[in-house]
């Protein structure tokens, strides 16, 4: 007789001191993140499909493609469409693979995916996320990808979560980070212009609360020294942060998305190695020759 199973597979428990976090085997996802009471991020349940790719890695791009075509090294590709509002091809190929544990102790796991290639995706990536957590620093995510086929591919990552301060709304949450610039789209989400922040309501450099203000919106100009988000309760001062290192591990980019499918009660904070659209831009697009390797980390603590 099977057994009933879960949408996200199985939830691999990890704690070290105060925090304690949910790990999903599909889409290698952050089921859950608590210091204490204290919600770090909103969790979804175990027994559900998680809407709006909570806490999901995002692989072999990012955000989004335009029309789901591309191309790559003069050939034309094209991948499904999977969002009908847009006509977009959205957050990649592996969200909804179950992936495989590679390694597992009290406080990390790691799980692994090997990304065969399809039609519009003829590449053959080896796949690892690591989630670790120190009693003291928090959640550290490190994703690592290898190209194992013949051919060079285009490649980008990210990851989904969905911060939260407490059970506050992020309405009345203050929120914090430093960006030069806000990436402004049509409304298909696709790249238009640049802009710099500074004056302007995108300007973030010091805290303020959100309100009712709407944001979809990719962020550039950040500090190469490693950059910051925080989502802050002014009324208790219990605070998150999501931050990233300097250096290659490092990303350029900042997707900040004020949770309206979810009403509103988590942020999704998205650091990015590109923008939306890279595969057809080329802006920041990394490309994996046979046998390169790419890692990218960043860091959920509370503030």
């Amino acid at each position: 007789m099977n057994r009933p199973t879960s949408p996200n597979g199985r939830i691999i428990s990890l704690r070290a001191g105060d925090y304690t976090a949910g790990i999903a085997a599909v889409g290698a996802g952050i089921q859950s993140l608590s210091h204490g009471r204290h919600s770090l991020v909103l969790p979804f349940d175990p027994d559900k499909v998680p809407h709006a790719y909570a806490g999901k890695t995002l692989a072999p791009w990012p955000n989004r493609i335009g029309g789901g075509k591309y191309v790559f090294r003069g050939r034309t590709y094209e991948v499904p469409v999977n969002e009908a509002s847009t006509g977009t091809a959205l957050h990649g190929l592996v969200v909804w693979d179950e992936w495989q544990v590679a390694e597992e102790s009290a406080g990390s796991v790691i799980l692994a995916n090997m990304l065969h290639g399809q039609p519009g995706y003829p590449h053959q990536l080896h796949l690892w996320a690591e989630f670790s957590l120190d009693a003291d620093s928090g959640l550290t995510v490190t994703i690592q990808a290898a190209n194992v086929g013949r051919t060079a591919a285009p490649y980008g990552v990210s990851s989904h979560p969905y911060l939260a301060a407490g059970d506050k709304a992020v309405d009345e949450c203050e929120v914090s980070f430093t960006a030069a610039q806000v990436l402004m789209t049509d409304d298909r989400l696709l790249p238009l212009e640049l802009k710099e922040t500074a004056g302007s309501e995108f300007d973030f450099s010091q805290p303020r609360v959100l309100g009712g203000m709407s944001l979809d919106h990719a962020f550039t100009g950040l500090s190469d020294d490693g950059w910051q988000v925080r989502l802050r309760d002014p009324a208790t001062g219990a605070a998150t942060v999501l931050s990233t290192p300097a250096g290659p591990e490092g990303s350029a980019w900042l997707q900040v998305y004020s949770g309206e499918e979810l009403g509103r009660r988590g942020m999704a904070v998205e650091p990015m190695t590109c923008p939306p659209d890279a595969f057809n831009t080329g802006t920041d697009l990394i490309v994996l020759e046979p046998g390169d390797e790419h890692r990218f980390s960043y860091s959920i603590s509370a503030g």
